[in-house]
């Protein structure tokens, strides 16, 4: 009997052993998925880490216009509002131009004055003109007097010699006085004569003068009226106002900052690390996602690269000559500019300062 139940319970425990339950399929195939995933994961880092560079240290960047007056005064009107679009050539503003209208009217009085003093500088070149044309013919007047007087007293000298008295003393001596008083007229109109050269050369030159005053005075109008102008502040390029800090009634001095005109073609600057750099070129395409478009990938291509690392353009550049080095990898700026197509289409909704982050294409042909 106990040999029977001693069989039986062989025969009971080992039934479970037989039938036991096989593996379980559920925890196979997670464990299958997630080695897939891994593959995938792996597959997928190692493709892009080969065939592209990516960095989230990427800005939108452009053309920001400070506009500043070019001379002091108080704003009378301001003709644009914030964010609004002008035009080059545009009026933004205008200042209280009495100042130098005032100073615009009183070069024009100078010159109209100094006008009238070269002609009356003219009238008197003409008249020392005139004078030395009377002192050269009482020269000549002179000269001829002269001839005669030295001819009456050649003659009256070979009428009165020691052999012959055809003539008396007397008039051989008033002849003699005549050619010698004849002589130093003569002398008395040449210095008349030169005199009124001097006379015309200082005329002239006083006329001369006169008119460069009028030329220096000219220039100067000219400036006033320039200043005049200055009154009227346009927009140098077209452009969206930003920044504006300017009021009806404000006084602003000469280079202070009154707008800033940002323009619509951007780009975008990416500051990728030394070590992306190898294999990037000029003319890769670089796929774009701009943190304010969610959703939207933009293309660009890469333009060029900065000459220089962003640290050595920094206000205080590291020092690493020092006995503290730590190396540090270090970022170079590259721009990249986006597709035409693209900045039409988001025209006015990018503007510079976005975040965005850039992925160059590496195996992609630059162009």
């Amino acid at each position: 009997m106990s040999q029977h139940n001693q069989t039986e319970q062989q025969v009971l425990s080992a039934v479970p052993a037989a039938a036991a339950t096989p593996p379980n399929r559920r925890v196979l195939l997670v464990a299958g998925l997630i080695a897939f995933a891994a593959l995938a994961a792996g597959g997928r880092m190692w493709y892009r880490g080969h065939h592209f560079v990516e960095t989230e240290n990427a800005y939108v960047a452009g053309h920001v216009h400070p506009v500043s007056s070019r001379i002091a005064g108080v704003v009378t009107r301001v003709l644009v509002n914030d964010n609004q679009l002008v035009k080059e050539g545009e009026v933004i503003a205008e200042l209280d131009p009495f100042d130098q209208q005032v100073r615009v009217e009183q070069i024009q009085a100078q010159i109209a004055s100094v006008q009238q003093q070269v002609l009356q500088a003219d009238a008197q070149v003409a008249q020392v003109n005139a004078q030395a044309s009377a002192a050269a013919a009482q020269v000549a007047q002179a000269q001829a007097n002269l001839v005669r007087a030295t001819q009456d007293a050649d003659r009256y000298g070979q009428l009165y010699t020691a052999q012959m008295k055809a003539v008396s003393k007397a008039e051989l001596d008033a002849a003699t006085a005549s050619r010698a008083s004849a002589t130093a007229e003569v002398a008395a109109r040449k210095d008349g004569a030169l005199a009124a050269k001097a006379q015309i050369g200082a005329a002239t030159s006083a006329r001369e003068v006169l008119k460069a005053q009028v030329k220096v005075l000219q220039v100067q109008l000219k400036d006033a009226q320039q200043q005049l102008a200055y009154n009227r502040i346009v927009a140098p390029v077209t452009g969206r106002v930003g920044k504006r800090a300017l009021e009806v009634g404000q006084r602003v001095q000469a280079g202070q900052q009154l707008v800033a005109l940002v323009q619509d073609n951007v780009w975008i600057t990416a500051n990728f690390k030394e070590t992306q750099l190898a294999e990037m070129r000029p003319g890769q395409e670089v796929h774009l996602s701009i943190d304010a478009l969610p959703g939207k990938e933009l293309a660009g291509r890469v333009d060029s690269f900065s000459p220089a690392s962003g640290a050595q353009f920094a206000l205080l550049p590291a020092d690493n000559a020092t006995g503290n080095f730590t190396k540090i990898v270090q970022r170079v700026p590259v721009k990249i500019t986006l597709k035409p197509e693209d900045l039409s289409a988001y025209q006015g909704r990018l503007v510079p300062g976005m975040s965005a982050v850039a992925e160059v294409a590496i195996t992609s042909n630059a162009k």
